[in-house]
Protein backbone atom coordinates (compact mmCIF):
# COMPACT_ATOMS: atom_id res chain seq x y z
CA UNK A 1 0.00 0.00 0.00
CA UNK A 2 1.40 3.51 -1.27
CA UNK A 3 2.17 5.76 1.83
CA UNK A 4 -1.51 7.98 0.94
CA UNK A 5 -3.60 4.77 1.39
CA UNK A 6 -1.75 4.28 4.67
CA UNK A 7 -3.05 7.64 5.90
CA UNK A 8 -6.31 7.42 4.52
CA UNK A 9 -6.62 4.20 6.33
CA UNK A 10 -5.29 5.52 9.57
CA UNK A 11 -7.37 8.57 9.41
CA UNK A 12 -10.74 5.95 8.81
CA UNK A 13 -9.82 4.23 11.50
CA UNK A 14 -9.06 7.51 14.09
CA UNK A 15 -12.63 9.04 12.69
CA UNK A 16 -14.09 5.54 13.50
CA UNK A 17 -12.67 5.30 17.30
CA UNK A 18 -13.40 9.30 17.93
CA UNK A 19 -16.97 8.27 16.54
CA UNK A 20 -17.24 5.28 18.99
CA UNK A 21 -15.63 7.07 22.02
CA UNK A 22 -18.00 10.24 21.62
CA UNK A 23 -20.85 7.94 21.54
CA UNK A 24 -20.11 6.17 25.01
CA UNK A 25 -21.35 9.09 26.79
CA UNK A 26 -24.98 7.83 26.44
CA UNK A 27 -28.49 10.39 26.10
CA UNK A 28 -29.52 12.51 28.75
CA UNK A 29 -31.84 10.95 30.98
CA UNK A 30 -35.44 11.93 30.38
CA UNK A 31 -36.06 11.04 34.37
CA UNK A 32 -33.69 13.50 37.20
CA UNK A 33 -35.27 15.09 39.77
CA UNK A 34 -39.07 14.70 40.25
CA UNK A 35 -39.84 18.45 40.67
CA UNK A 36 -41.39 17.93 44.04
CA UNK A 37 -37.58 17.85 45.97
CA UNK A 38 -36.39 14.10 45.53
CA UNK A 39 -34.28 13.15 43.79
CA UNK A 40 -34.07 10.90 40.61
CA UNK A 41 -33.90 6.90 41.87
CA UNK A 42 -30.80 4.53 41.14
CA UNK A 43 -31.12 2.16 38.63
CA UNK A 44 -31.03 -1.58 39.89
CA UNK A 45 -27.47 -1.45 38.47
CA UNK A 46 -24.91 -1.47 40.88
CA UNK A 47 -23.08 2.40 38.73
CA UNK A 48 -25.34 5.09 40.72
CA UNK A 49 -25.04 6.05 44.83
CA UNK A 50 -27.81 8.81 46.15
CA UNK A 51 -28.39 9.74 49.24
CA UNK A 52 -32.08 8.68 49.01
CA UNK A 53 -31.32 5.29 48.32
CA UNK A 54 -31.92 2.71 51.55
CA UNK A 55 -30.04 -0.07 49.92
CA UNK A 56 -26.48 -0.97 50.74
CA UNK A 57 -25.55 -0.99 47.05
CA UNK A 58 -27.02 2.92 46.43
CA UNK A 59 -26.68 4.33 49.47
CA UNK A 60 -24.59 7.31 50.49
CA UNK A 61 -24.68 9.87 53.36
CA UNK A 62 -26.44 13.18 52.42
CA UNK A 63 -23.73 16.01 53.13
CA UNK A 64 -24.44 17.48 56.32
CA UNK A 65 -24.16 21.13 56.85
CA UNK A 66 -22.42 22.98 59.20
CA UNK A 67 -23.35 26.79 59.37
CA UNK A 68 -25.24 28.47 56.77
CA UNK A 69 -26.95 26.55 54.03
CA UNK A 70 -26.78 29.11 51.46
CA UNK A 71 -22.91 29.46 51.93
CA UNK A 72 -22.56 25.64 51.98
CA UNK A 73 -24.59 25.35 48.47
CA UNK A 74 -22.18 28.08 47.05
CA UNK A 75 -19.06 26.47 48.14
CA UNK A 76 -20.39 23.15 46.66
CA UNK A 77 -21.26 25.39 43.09
CA UNK A 78 -17.67 27.11 43.20
CA UNK A 79 -16.09 23.36 43.94
CA UNK A 80 -18.14 22.16 40.90
CA UNK A 81 -16.63 24.92 38.84
CA UNK A 82 -13.30 24.29 39.85
CA UNK A 83 -13.15 20.15 38.62
CA UNK A 84 -12.41 19.66 35.09
CA UNK A 85 -14.97 18.55 32.07
CA UNK A 86 -17.61 19.28 34.41
CA UNK A 87 -20.55 20.90 32.90
CA UNK A 88 -23.51 22.32 35.55
CA UNK A 89 -26.74 21.65 33.43
CA UNK A 90 -29.11 23.43 35.72
CA UNK A 91 -28.70 25.34 39.06
CA UNK A 92 -31.99 26.83 40.62
CA UNK A 93 -34.21 26.69 43.87
CA UNK A 94 -31.69 24.55 45.51
CA UNK A 95 -31.43 21.88 43.22
CA UNK A 96 -28.22 21.27 40.71
CA UNK A 97 -28.00 19.13 38.06
CA UNK A 98 -24.48 18.40 36.39
CA UNK A 99 -22.98 16.54 34.16
CA UNK A 100 -19.26 14.72 34.41
CA UNK A 101 -17.58 13.60 31.33
CA UNK A 102 -14.51 11.05 31.60
CA UNK A 103 -11.31 11.55 30.18
CA UNK A 104 -10.44 9.24 27.94
CA UNK A 105 -13.38 7.22 27.01
CA UNK A 106 -15.86 10.50 27.17
CA UNK A 107 -18.31 8.41 29.30
CA UNK A 108 -20.52 10.95 30.91
CA UNK A 109 -22.45 10.69 34.30
CA UNK A 110 -25.25 12.89 36.10
CA UNK A 111 -24.66 14.39 39.05
CA UNK A 112 -27.77 15.82 41.34
CA UNK A 113 -27.58 17.70 44.49
CA UNK A 114 -30.74 19.03 46.25
CA UNK A 115 -30.37 21.75 49.13
CA UNK A 116 -32.86 20.90 52.44
CA UNK A 117 -31.64 24.02 54.46
CA UNK A 118 -34.66 23.39 56.93
CA UNK A 119 -33.05 19.50 57.49
CA UNK A 120 -29.83 20.93 57.34
CA UNK A 121 -28.32 18.82 54.54
CA UNK A 122 -27.73 18.34 50.58
CA UNK A 123 -28.79 15.60 49.22
CA UNK A 124 -26.94 13.62 46.53
CA UNK A 125 -26.89 11.58 43.27
CA UNK A 126 -24.32 10.23 40.91
CA UNK A 127 -25.00 7.91 38.61
CA UNK A 128 -23.44 6.35 34.74
CA UNK A 129 -25.50 7.04 31.71
CA UNK A 130 -24.22 3.87 30.11
CA UNK A 131 -22.54 0.15 31.48
CA UNK A 132 -23.48 -1.83 34.33
CA UNK A 133 -21.09 -1.16 37.10
CA UNK A 134 -18.62 2.08 37.72
CA UNK A 135 -15.78 0.67 39.78
CA UNK A 136 -17.02 2.45 42.06
CA UNK A 137 -16.21 5.97 40.24
CA UNK A 138 -19.77 7.67 40.84
CA UNK A 139 -19.44 6.95 45.09
CA UNK A 140 -15.97 8.28 44.79
CA UNK A 141 -16.77 11.39 42.64
CA UNK A 142 -19.54 12.23 45.94
CA UNK A 143 -16.82 11.36 48.16
CA UNK A 144 -14.10 13.58 46.83
CA UNK A 145 -16.90 16.60 47.07
CA UNK A 146 -18.02 15.71 50.23
CA UNK A 147 -13.66 15.87 51.36
CA UNK A 148 -13.57 19.26 49.78
CA UNK A 149 -16.35 21.02 50.66
CA UNK A 150 -15.50 19.75 54.67
CA UNK A 151 -11.80 21.19 54.44
CA UNK A 152 -13.69 24.28 54.34
CA UNK A 153 -16.10 23.28 56.96
CA UNK A 154 -19.20 23.74 54.91
CA UNK A 155 -20.05 20.08 55.52
CA UNK A 156 -19.31 17.19 58.20
CA UNK A 157 -16.84 15.16 57.67
CA UNK A 158 -18.51 11.35 57.13
CA UNK A 159 -15.30 8.83 59.60
CA UNK A 160 -14.93 5.52 57.86
CA UNK A 161 -16.38 2.83 60.00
Amino acid sequence: MDQNGSRIGLLSALIVCVSIAAACGGRMPKELADGNGRLAPCPDSPNCVSSEATDEVHAIAAYRIQGDATAAWQALESQLAELPRVEVVTDEGGYLHAVFTTRLMRYRDDVEFGLDAAAGVIRVRSASRVGYGDMGANRERIESIRAALAKGSFVEVISAH
